[in-house]
């Protein structure tokens, strides 16, 4: 508990977490923006946290001292369930989507309620921030908002009512006058009776500002009695521990043993420190170790397709290999079919040639 404390040190004061739970944390690939890519090792803590100046409400994760989520929490945001166990929600402001695995449906429903509750409470607090707006951008406050919601000041809480009067009236004037021509007498009464009631409340508050200062003297006076008594006393206490210490015997005796307990203590907590340093250590290994097994999982999967893939280029390079034998021995048949046909033409031509010079013979018989 201590640790998550710790690893929040970073947050004002003024934002408080409201719900938690824990989940495996995802954001969605920014290239192909269809994969899911893993920013926890294992499952963390997801907060809600509520900003009570600001009246926001957010959704924050850290992985160690490393923010892995820190998304506000707007009223066109949607909760959407993907699965049993796995919800996401797309955050503008941060261009990117987060996804989050659960333990079990029951996690998930209860984050999807309220994720529900706080949005619908952010658009509540978005719709009373703009009725604010439009109220203070009325002309009645234009003309009259900037000295009547001005904080009170040491000087405003010590001064005299006689002294702060003509402040007020000179404040006023340039207000009371927008233009150069003069305003009608009765809205000009108007005015000044409202500067009347202003001022009426004004004295009030400054008279109940100074009996609250008045009171908080009387009660500053009464604490530093109240101190000064506490003082005497310690002192005088102090004193009887220091005649006590003088008349025991046992004081020696009893100062070595504190003494060995403090060594004793230190040596424990030293040991301790080491111990939670090598528990550190240790943990460190193991998610080295993780990381390695991670690594040779992978290595191991890659190196099987890579054998699968070469049992296949095998099989094709066979079917080459018994195809191009096969080519060769349908071209050899090509060649000797050819060549004997080759050799059944010459003789065809010699007996052609011989058929031709006995013609030839007997053309020039005859």
């Amino acid at each position: 508990m201590a640790a998550f404390s710790s690893s929040f040190s970073f947050l004002p004061c003024r934002e408080q977490p409201i719900f938690s739970t824990r989940a495996h944390v995802f954001q969605i690939d920014p290239n192909t923006k269809k994969n899911w890519v893993p920013t926890s090792k294992h499952a963390v803590t997801v907060s809600y946290f509520y900003d009570s100046t600001r009246n926001v409400y957010r959704i924050i994760s850290l992985d160690g001292s490393k923010a892995i989520i820190n998304s506000t929490i707007t009223p066109n945001m949607t909760f959407t369930k993907t699965s049993q166990k796995f919800g996401q929600w797309a955050d503008s402001r941060a261009n990117t989507v987060y996804g989050l695995g659960f333990s079990s449906e029951h996690h998930l429903s209860k984050f999807a309620e309220k994720f529900q509750e706080f949005k619908e409470a952010a658009r509540l607090a978005k719709e009373k921030s703009q009725e604010k707006m439009e109220l203070t951008s009325t002309p009645s406050q234009e003309s009259a908002g900037g000295d009547l919601q001005s904080p009170l000041t040491p000087e405003s809480i010590n001064g005299t009512d006689d002294e702060r009067t003509p402040d007020v009236t000179q404040n006023s004037e340039p207000r009371v006058e927008p233009t150069q021509n003069a305003l009608p007498f009765s809205h000009s009464s108007a005015i000044s009776k409202h500067w009347e009631a202003e001022l009426a409340t004004l004295k009030g508050n400054n008279a109940k500002l100074t009996a609250a200062l008045l009171e908080s003297t009387a009660n500053v006076k009464q604490w530093k009695q109240q101190l000064a008594a506490y003082q005497e006393e310690a002192e005088r206490l102090h004193k009887r521990v220091t005649e006590l210490e003088c008349v025991s015997s046992q004081a020696n005796a009893v100062h070595t043993h504190k003494t060995e307990l403090n060594q004793t203590i230190q040596e424990l907590e030293e040991t301790l420190k080491m111990k939670e340093e090598e528990i550190e250590r240790l943990k460190q290994e193991i998610d080295n170790a993780r990381e390695l097994q991670e690594q040779r999982d992978s290595l191991t999967q890659k190196l099987q397709e890579v054998e699968i893939r070469n049992k296949d280029l095998e099989g094709q390079l066979s079917d080459l290999e018994q195809r191009l034998e096969k080519s060769q021995n349908e071209q050899e048949a090509f060649r000797n079919n050819l060549k004997t046909l080759l050799e059944i033409l010459d003789g065809k031509i010699f007996e052609l040639t011989e058929l031709r010079d006995n013609l030839a013979k007997l053309l020039e018989c005859s």
